[in-house]
């Protein structure tokens, strides 16, 4: 009796869960068209492609799961919608980035989690497989879950720094500081840091014009960038450890399943 119960149970949160994703993907659609018009008609065609390019990616999950045969869990499909949005529309178009200072870090925390999970997902199907007649350890599974996030976390920087040289973007954003350290300014060349603090303002000088920065001096992108990796870091050990934990107890942990991505029933045979 108590079985046919939680069983009911389970059926009756994900229904739930699958009418709360639709909700989610149905409202997050109608703002992004709501948001691509409106940046046609103010003349913003940059930012209309980006809303054009998250109506592409929100086909994603789909993709994924038709395609390559591979179920999303409903949590997990409504966090990347919501993580798509938030990045695009509210990060690029509406410039969260530049209004919120922690916002480009809350979602790197968010994707280093993220691709925590899918690394995890990608080697845990294979180690339940009984076509594998080697059979890895929880320790080496969480490795390669948290070297697979973070591999996805520098080769993002990647793009960010070759989007920056090659296009002028500012993708790694730049921030003010009051004080370096720098072996270039040792007058003597000895390998030995020279430290400037204190920094009130800096003047750029150029051909055309002089550029005055107030507050201190202009770091080009070195602070973000190894930020946006401490943040990663944190992201994947966070489900590093609970993917330690649910390959330990499966049953114990079993929430974890909300974020891990499983190949179908039929594509899962010896």
């Amino acid at each position: 009796m108590k079985k046919k119960q939680v069983k009911r149970k389970i059926k009756k949160a994900i229904k739930e869960t699958s009418k709360t994703k639709l909700t989610v993907y149905v409202l997050l659609r109608l703002l992004v068209i709501i948001s691509m018009v409106m940046q046609f008609i103010k003349g913003n065609y940059g930012n209309a492609f980006l809303c054009i390019l998250t109506l592409v990616l929100f086909l994603i999950p789909a993709f994924v799961n038709q395609k390559l045969k591979i179920e999303l869990p409903n949590l997990l499909e409504t966090i990347v919608y919501l993580f798509i949005f938030s990045a695009e529309i509210l990060g690029e178009v509406q410039n969260f980035y530049g209004l919120f200072a922690e916002w480009d870090t809350m979602l790197h925390t968010i994707n280093g989690f993220l691709c925590g999970a899918i690394g995890f997902s990608l080697i845990d199907i294979l180690n339940q497989n009984e076509r594998f007649h080697i059979k890895l350890t929880p320790a080496f599974v969480v490795l390669v879950s948290f070297c697979f996030s973070m591999t996805i976390g520098v080769l993002w920087e990647f793009f960010e720094y070759g989007a920056d040289m090659l296009l002028a973007k500012d993708m790694q954003k730049d921030r003010i500081i009051q004080s370096f350290n720098s072996v270039k300014l040792n007058e003597t060349g000895e390998n030995i840091p020279i430290e400037v603090k204190d920094i009130e303002y800096t003047v750029v000088v150029t051909k055309t014009k002089d550029v005055k920065i107030d507050g201190g001096y202009l770091d080009i992108g070195l602070r973000d960038t190894m930020k946006d990796l401490l943040v990663n870091f944190i992201g994947a050990s966070v489900f590093s450890i609970i993917g330690y934990l649910y390959i330990k107890n499966r049953d114990d942990y079993r929430f974890a399943e909300n974020f891990i991505p499983r190949l179908r029933r039929s594509h899962f045979k010896s």
